[in-house]
C-alpha cells in the first residue's frame, strides 16, 4: 500500500468511529439510567408493600373511622 492511502485510513477510520462511538454510548446511558430506575420503583413498591401489610392500610386510601 502507499503511505498516502495509509494515511488517509488513520485520518478517516476515526472521523468515522466517533459518532458511532458516541451513539452507542448515548444508548447504553440510556439503559442504564432506565435499569436503575426500574429497580428503584421496585424498591419503593417493596417498601410500601411492606408498610401495608405491617398497618393493614393501603398507602393512598385515608382509612374510615
Amino acid at each position: 500500500m502507499q503511505w498516502e492511502f495509509i494515511v488517509a485510513l488513520v485520518v478517516a477510520i476515526p472521523i468515522i468511529l466517533f459518532p458511532v462511538a458516541f451513539i452507542w454510548y448515548i444508548n447504553i446511558g440510556g439503559i442504564y439510567i432506565a435499569i436503575k430506575e426500574a429497580r428503584e420503583r421496585r424498591a419503593i413498591r417493596k417498601r410500601e408493600g411492606k408498610r401495608e401489610a405491617a398497618t393493614g392500610e393501603h398507602i393512598g386510601i385515608t382509612p374510615i373511622r
